[in-house]
């Protein structure tokens, strides 16, 4: 007899994302449903607003991917008005894209999807001598003697005994689809608590451009850190000292750390090479950009668009084709002025809150009717995935020469095929490559920088056309970002120096779409039908395969009517139930 599981939140930041899967009487998912449980409302604050100043709005969507929002923006609006940003400026850009791929992708492994796989409990009864071998064995990370393993333990056995697991809650201790033995789960707790000291290092490349971290600060037309050696306020040698060191110290953690942990949990589960897949299409809006960001061909990520696993044929997804890019809401609980079966490109998006059926608090989603607060993205009218894999799988397929040497060490060292990339092994495998490649490259951004400064090309702003009064009465641009979850698109269309519309298509957006007008599932819903749960009461097997995306919901906002009165609250707590 068919049951319903309802996950919610799933998500350990950004706790907005319900999953409601369907089991069939061998406790096998048969159908998915996605709902994102809160909105936003960014896109109608915007509106009217000097577009010079979306970037401070956008960033603010997100405690997490506040930088990502800021250069879609930013980007958006320089499209709009044709501006080109100095070359040491877009070096500042991608040093600072760079970081946040590998600071996220880090803090991702460790503290929002390693739990998945690694039993913390499980590491009070492992052997710190034996972990330390295994440490030793793997790579030559300094932290790696027995006392420290111990000291380790005797912390988690600490937290355990006090009865409040803290950041350790929410889980499945001892679920029997745990696999690792207990001296590998005591090494990765150990670099879970690592990774959170690292953090401090990883962000100091965002707190010297930006000034501060969270939510750096930045500006349409270059950066707002000026180079000048000689000054206390600006790039000086000491500031690019610091950034040096921690670009090594980023490297030593995914060289040292990251990389040989995948390796050494990885082949405890191996069956996931074969569950998860989804859609096998795939989109990025490409990221890195060259000296010209206005030209693709000089992108490290490229854009691209893959369909049904086909990584002989490329294609370059145009985003200004209102034909191709389009949102749908048949699903979702907005209203169309064209109606529920339209699509809109988001030039000329509707944020419309104006639907009247029923919306949370519910006890199961009406999935039949409108059931997110999620549009459903589609390019030309297919659900794609977007995020690591996508990258990697565009890269790979493209030439990528560190991309497809990394690729194939992996697959050779877990002994799987090509085609287990696709699936939620492949997807937590495809974050650690990229971040390889990415941590890599800042080394190369960084270099490139320190030579532009020798040879005097220090101008980070470029401010022409900063004037409203140099700007055209009309004009319409799109803002690309491959933030770490995937392809994030801002749409703004500029009228009498005033925004007149913005959408923004974020990873999750695309991801964890509803249904769209066809009935098409996104790429969560997708992903989890066929997953066997070995417990349906403790849906690991779910958390697994979604947390795979990395899904983050917008920041914790609520829908209030035009008193201030409270319409809808979202979830804070883990509730699981069955229907």
């Amino acid at each position: 007899m068919a049951q319903r599981i309802v996950i919610d939140p799933i998500t350990r930041i950004e706790g907005h994302l319900r999953i409601e899967a369907t089991l069939d009487g061998s406790d096998t998912i048969t159908e998915a449903y996605s709902s994102g449980t809160m909105v936003r409302g960014i896109e109608k604050i915007l509106i009217g607003r000097d577009p010079r100043e979306a970037w401070a709005f956008t960033q603010r969507a997100c405690g997490v991917c506040t930088t990502v929002h800021a250069f879609a923006s930013i980007r958006a609006v320089e499209d709009a008005l044709d501006i080109r940003i100095p070359k040491a400026a877009n070096l500042i850009r991608n040093l600072m894209i760079a970081q946040q791929y590998v600071h996220d992708h880090v803090m991702h492994f460790y503290h929002l999807h390693a739990l998945d796989w690694v039993d913390v409990v499980s590491c009070l009864s492992a052997d710190p001598t034996v972990t330390s071998s295994i440490q030793q064995s793997i790579s030559p990370w300094p932290l790696s003697s027995p006392g420290y393993f111990s000291d380790v333990q005797k912390k988690i056995q600490s937290i355990v005994d006090s009865g409040q697991l803290s950041i350790f809650a929410n889980a499945y201790w001892g679920h029997p689809a745990y696999k690792l033995p207990p001296e590998v789960n005591l090494l990765a707790v150990a670099h879970y608590l690592e990774a959170l000291d690292w953090q401090r290092d990883a962000v100091k490349i965002h707190t010297i451009f930006g000034g501060k971290n969270p939510h750096p600060n930045f500006v349409v037309g270059g950066v707002p850190m000026p180079i000048d050696l000689d000054s206390d306020t600006a790039l000086n040698a000491e500031r690019l000292s610091i950034i040096s060191d921690s670009i090594d110290k980023m490297i030593a953690f995914v060289d040292q750390v990251y990389l040989p942990d995948l390796l050494a949990i990885a082949p405890y589960y191996l069956e996931y090479g074969g569950i998860g897949e989804g859609l096998g299409n795939f989109l990025t809006w490409g990221e890195l950009p060259g000296e010209d960001n206005s030209d693709t061909s000089q992108f490290l990520v490229p854009r691209a668009v893959i369909l049904n696993r086909d990584l002989s044929h490329i294609e370059e997804p145009d985003p200004r084709d209102f034909a191709r890019m389009q949102e749908f809401v048949a699903h979702s609980w907005y209203d169309y002025s064209k109606g529920d079966q339209a699509g809109l490109h988001p030039w000329q998006g509707e944020t419309s809150f104006n639907y009247t059926g029923p919306k949370p608090p519910y006890d199961l989603l009406e999935v039949e009717q409108k059931y997110s607060w999620l549009k459903a993205p589609r390019w030309a009218e297919t659900p794609m995935e977007v995020g690591p894999l996508a990258r990697v799988l565009v890269m790979y397929a493209s030439g990528h020469e560190q991309t497809q040497g990394l690729v194939n060490l992996v697959l050779k060292t877990l002994n799987v095929p090509v085609g287990a990339l696709f699936s939620t092994l492949g997807r937590t495998a495809a974050r650690a490559v990229e971040t390889k490649v990415f941590a890599d490259s800042l080394r190369v951004y960084f270099n490139d920088l320190v030579a532009e400064i020798k040879a005097g090309n220090t101008k980070t702003f470029n401010g022409d056309k900063w004037e409203p009064t140099t700007w055209p009465s009309h004009a319409s641009g799109f803002g690309f970002m491959e933030a770490p979850r995937g392809a994030l698109g801002h749409w703004v269309v500029i009228a009498n120096g005033k925004i007149e519309n913005f959408q923004m298509v974020v990873p999750t957006t695309w991801n964890g779409s509803p249904r769209d007008h066809k009935g098409q599932p996104g790429a969560y819903e997708a992903s989890l039908v066929g997953t066997h749960l070995e417990k349906p009461e403790w849906p690991l097997e779910i958390l697994r395969t979604i947390h795979s995306f990395d899904p983050c919901m917008a920041c914790a906002i609520h829908m209030v009517d035009a008193t201030g009165k409270e319409v809808s609250e979202t979830a804070t707590g883990l509730n699981i139930c069955f229907r």
